[in-house]
């Protein structure tokens, strides 16, 4: 046998070794047949909290951001959404005090420049709250839209424009009454309008939201 014999040779050797293990898996696989199952309870038991409960908020996200969107010639617009917050109360009706509500509040600092840029005022900030899931009584409630400076008609107003004091997220007509249901959120549009002159560059504010019975 000459070489060119034996390469030949060789190679159906391999090919042929490919070719019985197909045919090997595949008869395996024909072959299976299922000759039993089980099922499997899960079970868990949860236990009553025997620690008080609370009436607590969160907060879906640390940080957002504001992109342009619906500037004009004289006036540039910044729009984002507020991470979803989230109130949830844990307590007994006995551990409410009679009357209570709770609400949500939420205040801007100004926004600074990161290159020394003049700061924007909070004035220029607003939010226009939503409710996501208020629950079925029907009893929690969004706050009112807050425009801006930018949108008053006097400039020398002196009613609150923007997020400069503590503007209403979201409020609970009755804390007891709406315990059944255990858990509200809510997020907001929020919306920076500034002149068409503002300076270039980056700009970060804080947005505090505070949770009050």
């Amino acid at each position: 046998m000459n070489m060119r014999s034996r390469r030949l040779t060789a190679g159906a050797c391999a090919v042929g070794l490919g070719a019985i293990m197909l045919v090997g898996v595949a008869g395996m696989a024909a072959a299976e047949e299922q000759y039993g199952d089980g099922e499997v309870d899960v079970t868990v038991q949860i236990a009553d909290i025997s620690e008080p409960g609370v009436l607590a908020m969160t907060v879906a996200s640390t940080s957002t951001t504001l992109t342009e969107n619906g500037s004009t010639e004289v006036e540039r617009q910044f729009t984002g959404q507020l991470p979803t917050v989230t109130i949830t109360d844990t307590r007994s009706a006995a551990e409410i005090p009679a009357g209570a509500g709770w609400y949500v509040l939420g205040t801007a600092s100004d926004f600074t420049g990161d290159a020394g840029q003049p700061a924007i005022g909070a004035g220029h900030l607003g939010w226009a709250p939503n409710l996501i899931d208020g629950g079925e009584a029907g009893l929690v409630s969004e706050g009112d839209v807050v425009d801006t400076v930018m949108d008053a008609e006097d400039p020398d107003a002196q009613l609150p424009f923007g997020l400069v004091d503590q503007e209403l997220l979201a409020m609970a007509h009755g804390s007891a009454e709406i315990l059944p249901e255990g858990q509200w959120t809510a997020n907001a549009a929020l919306f920076l309008r500034t002149p068409a002159t503002v300076a270039a560059g980056g700009y970060t504010a804080t947005l505090t939201l505070s949770l009050f019975e």
